[in-house]
């Protein structure tokens, strides 16, 4: 279940992000049109008119004030910050990106502008681009906007700092509630924070606490249950997303996460619940991921293999699709072609062990034994031996008539095995008695 439970906590992080994105679009959006940098110069009648109409949404008619006015003033800093604005606000990125630059270079103190900026170039997802501008606002005077305003510029580093640095966003964190009062985003990304820090703890504490004031958080109910699972309490975990559920019916991340502690749980009742899911969300890579495995888990290779294949036609290079593909393929005694997989996959990631492990396997059922004495040697730099490694090398050393190495890895084997594996044991055994004569 390694490999689903990866699938599933990517797919949970995609929908919270989404979530997240969601509800930041709002407090995200850029500052109200104050231009507080710029409070100490006279404001054109254009300007406050073209503000007025802002204020109303009135986007045209601002443009229309602002246009001929920075024809003639085209370096009015807070001009061009408010014709940044309404073509931000009217879904025009790189027209306010453009317009945000020119008023950062009139007044490079623009507090509004900087902030403004960074928000929009985040919300596009170029974060290595908004960062400075956020951390230059952070520590810049916002003017009659007070502290909350650079609380914002602090509360946007921490989301983008939460994947490549959680220390680094916590401290941005604890810079925004310096300056305001602590919010139940806040307490959600101090628990997404402690959770990928592996304090566990903490984060169960923090996540509910968001739940006591809001049942129906998704973020919380799919991170706590998260921790649930981590820790291996299944049916705690059950019990708790069962809840949730009835909470938010139909959460595709909840519903993912439900479907893997049943799984875990080799309850029946997961292959249908993802089932429904994958009907539900056909084009979702995660959930497709998820019914492919399960499929195999329940034995059902072929239909399993139907999904492995459409992923690999969008992505022929992820390894870990690669190897379930292989896995599929042994099953369903194909060999060559699950030796070609577990080869392309292990040329992909050299450091892959259940690539090399499905290779040195595809390779003993193809009478390559050389490869498969590769491969198992490979293996055997990233986990320790079975019994069923040392059989494939007596094996292949047999084939290979080496001896001396054939009778050790029998020997091996037998050691390891303890009754476990009567057919390979008794064929051991007869081999033993042949290579001692």
């Amino acid at each position: 279940m390694l490999r689903l439970a990866i699938f599933v906590l990517l797919f949970i992080s995609v929908c919270a992000y989404g979530q997240t994105t969601a509800q930041g679009s709002q407090t995200q959006s850029p500052a109200p049109a104050s231009a507080s940098a710029a409070e100490s110069q006279p404001v054109a009648a254009e300007v406050t008119e073209a503000e007025a109409a802002i204020a109303q949404s009135d986007w045209k008619s601002a443009q229309d004030k602002l246009t001929p006015f920075l024809a003639v003033h085209p370096d009015d800093p807070r001009a061009l910050f408010d014709m940044g604005y309404a073509a931000d606000a009217q879904n025009r990125p790189d027209d306010a990106i453009a317009l945000y630059h020119r008023a950062i270079v009139a007044d490079p103190k623009s507090f509004e502008a900087h902030i403004s900026l960074g928000l929009l170039l985040a919300r596009q997802g170029k974060t290595a681009d908004a960062r400075p501008e956020l951390a230059l606002a952070a520590h810049l005077d916002p003017g009659a906007d007070g502290p909350a305003a650079p609380a914002r510029a602090w509360r946007a580093l921490a989301q983008i700092d939460r994947a490549s640095d959680p220390i680094e966003a916590s401290n941005d964190l604890i810079e925004a509630l310096k300056l305001s009062p602590e919010t139940p985003a806040d307490t959600l990304l101090a628990a997404t924070l402690a959770d990928q820090a592996g304090e566990h703890d903490a984060a169960e504490k923090a996540y509910r606490h968001v739940l006591a004031a809001d049942p129906k958080s998704a973020p919380a109910n799919a991170g706590l249950a998260h921790l649930l699972i981590a820790r291996k309490q299944f049916p705690e975990a059950e019990t708790f997303l069962r809840a949730a559920l009835q909470q938010l019916p139909d959460d595709p991340a909840l519903t993912a996460q439900l479907a893997t502690v049943l799984a875990a749980q080799n309850k029946a009742e997961a292959l249908p619940l993802v089932q429904k899911l994958h009907d539900a969300h056909p084009d979702n890579p995660a959930i497709t991921r998820m019914l492919a495995e399960i499929l195999a888990e329940s034995g059902d290779s072929a239909a399993s293999d139907h999904y492995y294949v459409t992923l690999l036609a969008a992505n022929p290079k992820d390894t870990d699709l690669l190897v379930a593909h292989g896995q599929n393929l042994i099953r369903q005694l194909h060999f060559a072609e699950a030796f070609a997989a577990f080869d392309k996959a292990t040329q992909l990631d050299p450091t892959d062990a259940d690539a090399w492990s499905g290779l040195a396997f595809a390779a003993s059922k193809t009478s390559q034994p050389s490869v498969t004495l590769h491969a198992l040697s490979m293996r055997s730099k990233y986990l320790p031996e079975l019994p069923s490694t040392y059989f494939l090398w007596a094996t292949s050393y047999d084939s290979l008539h080496q001896k001396a190495e054939a009778i050790t890895y029998y020997h091996h084997f037998l050691d390891a095995s303890a009754g476990k594996f009567p057919n390979q044991e008794w064929q051991a055994r007869q081999r033993l008695i042949l290579l001692g004569k």
